[in-house]
């Protein structure tokens, strides 16, 4: 039976400290007791989402290094998202970074426009998949919660990723959004949010999350709370389910362009 655990990373960020913030992880990683297959960081968690200021990486800088160092140490792949530099502008690219060293990644599609973050960054151009322990993961960030015909289940994914600042004003919609996901794409939903106040003053209060592919919920961080939220999820179970009701085979045909 394939199953798949994972460790999500619900914290605080400090604000524009890259150094801060990977020592800060660094000891909450070392705090993990289980053998997780994949780790999951926040959106930005290296910066905050400081769109507009000069925070970003380099397309190999120490941020992708410290990655590359963490998946190694904990033999488990370990993604969250980063900004790089992208020419005069930035990318938020969620990286996805293997044991061995090897590197993928997806860059944010959808740019939060009520924060001008298109002014900074460039849009991502291609929806991706990866594959780990034979669950195919459809890696999403913040914003690209809100469009569901980007993430539409064409039977290519089992699990769909999210990471995230989502602001606390918002997080009813967060947590709605998140078991629909679930629920349309008969998949399970992981999602990972910050706590705290960011240099703006946004607050975030968390909604760390697992959704099955009915929207129940197999784990929940709590609110406000620094917390390593562990669990495992069993292929048999999507697999069976979506034999049973197979909505998918009903779904409009269209094509992205």
């Amino acid at each position: 039976m394939s199953t798949l655990t994972l460790t999500l990373v619900q914290s605080e960020l400090h604000w524009l400290d890259k150094d801060a913030n990977l020592a800060m992880f660094d000891k909450k990683l070392a705090e993990i007791i289980a053998n997780p297959d994949l780790i999951l960081l926040p959106e930005t968690f290296a910066t905050g989402f400081a769109i507009n200021l000069d925070c970003a990486e380099p397309e190999n800088g120490k941020v992708l290094t410290w990655l590359k160092v963490q998946a190694h140490k904990h033999n488990a792949v370990i993604a969250g998202s980063v900004l790089v530099a992208q020419g005069d502008k930035k990318a938020n690219r969620f990286y996805w970074v293997k044991p061995d060293g090897e590197v993928n990644y997806y860059d944010k599609r959808h740019l939060f426009r009520l924060g001008s973050e298109g002014d900074y960054v460039v849009a991502g151009q291609a929806r991706k998949t990866f594959e780990i322990n034979g669950f195919k993961l459809l890696p999403q960030v913040c914003y690209d919660l809100r469009f569901p015909v980007f993430q539409r289940n064409n039977n290519d994914y089992d699990v769909m990723i999210n990471v995230a600042n989502w602001p606390a004003v918002r997080r009813h919609i967060w947590d709605t959004l998140l078991m629909a996901r679930a629920m349309e794409n008969l998949c399970y939903v992981v999602a990972v949010n910050r706590i705290g106040d960011d240099g703006n003053g946004v607050a975030h209060n968390g909604g760390t999350a697992v959704y099955d592919f009915k929207g129940d919920t197999l784990a929940k961080a709590k609110d406000n709370t620094q917390e390593l939220l562990t669990v495992t999820l069993e292929k048999a179970p999507l697999e069976d389910f979506k034999a049973a009701f197979p909505a998918y085979l009903d779904a409009d045909a269209f094509t992205l362009v």
